[in-house]
């Protein structure tokens, strides 16, 4: 039996819910083009994230030489993903790659090269390796483990994500997490957005171990929903889509990373007369 997630959360917003000002009720909806842009970031972070887990399972199986490894860095180019293993050098002027995982026909599927004198970078794989840094070092979460990733953002600067990483199976965190935006160079933090605040665990199985078919959250920070919001919908296992319900918009994030918007009174009322 599958039982729709939160619905309580929802009635009592439909039953309780703010009282709509005559500016709410006006205010235009988002742009399409807007959406698509949260979505595109959103699925990147989510490739991002599995070249990321299917990568380091490749490199560990080698396994590693003890001290080889600092820091990782991912990119996609023509399609396919490619994650480079490895540390600054001394100067920290280059980038040191001594692993590099290539993906293969499949998204979980990657081939290693171990490269016995490491390669020398001093483009993505440094600049990112840097930018991580730069981010890593502000960031100030709660004692858990996090992951980061970094992204190409216009004019040759980057996005920096951080976000809570799942410690249990079957529960997946949403919240607390921040989107850096981060100098061509790497070195400087251009703006920081905190996405969310609390961390929150959402489950996938309901109370009496019922299927979900929903999920449901507030946006609190912001009246749109997040990149991590399509991330979290696009890496939760097994997929089912979210509601994201801001001060004036419900937002349907569907399991595609694909964003609707209509206007939350309307929501609102659909809800109620359920």
């Amino acid at each position: 039996m599958k039982n729709k997630y939160c619905v309580t959360s929802i009635i009592v917003l439909a039953l309780f819910g703010t009282i709509l000002t005559a500016s709410a009720q006006t205010k235009e909806l988002p742009k399409e083009s807007e959406l698509k842009a949260i979505s595109a970031r959103g699925r990147v972070l989510a490739e991002y994230d599995r070249a990321a887990w299917h990568s380091a399972d490749a490199v560990q199986a080698m396994p590693p030489e003890a001290g080889s490894i600092s820091r990782y860095v991912a990119k996609k180019t023509s399609n396919r993903w490619t994650v480079g293993y490895g540390r600054f050098d001394d100067s920290r002027e280059k980038f040191l790659v001594v692993y590099e995982a290539v993906q293969g026909a499949t998204p979980e599927e990657f081939k290693v090269t171990k490269y016995e004198s490491p390669k020398e970078d001093r483009g993505f794989y440094f600049l990112g390796a840097l930018a991580l840094e730069t981010a890593i070092a502000d960031f100030k979460g709660e004692r858990r483990p996090y992951n980061a990733a970094v992204i190409p953002a216009p004019n040759d600067q980057m996005w920096v994500y951080i976000v809570p990483a799942p410690t249990v199976s079957g529960v997946w965190p949403l919240g607390g997490d921040v989107r850096y935006l981060i100098s061509k160079d790497g070195k400087k933090i251009v703006e920081k957005r905190q996405l969310h605040k609390t961390i929150i665990e959402y489950r996938t199985k309901g109370p009496n171990n019922e299927s979900i078919e929903m999920g449901f959250h507030t946006a609190i920070l912001d009246d749109m929903p997040e990149d991590t919001d399509v991330f979290f919908v696009l890496t939760r296992k097994p997929p089912v889509p979210e509601w994201v319900i801001s001060e004036n918009f419900a937002y349907h994030i569907k399991v595609d990373g694909t964003i609707f918007v209509m206007r939350k009174e309307a929501f609102l009322k659909i809800e109620k007369d359920k």
